[in-house]
C-alpha cells in the first residue's frame, strides 16, 4: 500500500491505495476528533498517487465534477450498498438519508445510512457530502460541518442551516 498527503482548502488529505484501486481519502480538518493512523507497511509514494491529488484538487478548483478513479473501498456489505447509491448522486444535487435508504430497498434505514455514510472511506470521491437530513438540513459529516459546507457551496448546493 502507500499513501500521498497535500494540503488543500479543506485542509491536508491523504490518500490511501493499495492493488485494487483508492481506499482512503482522509481529511484531516479536525471534524472528528479522531487521530488518523496509516496502515500499516505504508509507504509514500506521490508518483503513484499523482492522478488522484491532481483530480482532487481539480473538484476543489470548481473544474471537476465527476472522478475517473480506481476505487476499492472497505466495509461492510450495507456500507458498501450505500456507498455505491452515494456514487449515483450527480454533482449539485442532494439527497436525504431517507431517500438513500428508499434506494436501497430499505426505507426504515435513514439512521443507517447516516452512520454509513459516516464510514465512508473515500470522502470527496464517493460524494456523502451530498446526503443531507430531512427538510434541508445539513446532517453531519465525518470531517466536520464547515468541511461539508464548504463542499456543498463548491457545488453550489444551499442548505438551510
Amino acid at each position: 500500500m502507500y499513501y500521498d498527503e497535500f494540503e488543500t482548502i479543506l485542509g491536508k488529505i491523504v490518500v490511501v491505495c493499495g492493488k485494487n484501486g483508492l481506499e482512503m481519502v482522509h481529511i484531516q480538518s479536525g471534524g472528528s476528533g479522531e487521530k488518523f493512523v496509516l496502515p500499516e507497511g505504508c509507504v509514500r509514494n506521490e508518483e503513484a498517487l499523482s492522478d488522484v491529488k491532481k483530480q482532487i484538487l481539480e473538484y476543489l478548483d470548481g473544474k471537476r465534477k465527476d472522478f475517473a478513479l480506481c476505487l476499492n473501498p472497505q466495509g461492510s456489505s450495507f456500507v458498501l450498498k450505500v456507498l455505491g447509491e452515494l456514487r449515483k448522486i450527480p454533482f449539485g444535487q442532494t439527497l436525504s438519508y431517507g431517500e438513500v435508504a428508499e434506494n436501497i430497498g430499505m426505507p426504515k434505514a435513514g439512521r443507517a445510512v447516516g452512520t454509513a455514510c459516516g464510514k465512508n472511506p473515500l470522502a470527496i470521491v464517493i460524494p456523502c457530502h451530498r446526503v443531507i437530513a430531512a427538510g434541508n438540513k445539513i446532517g453531519g459529516f465525518a470531517s466536520g460541518l464547515a468541511v461539508k459546507r464548504k463542499l456543498l457551496q463548491l457545488e453550489g448546493i444551499e442548505i438551510d442551516n
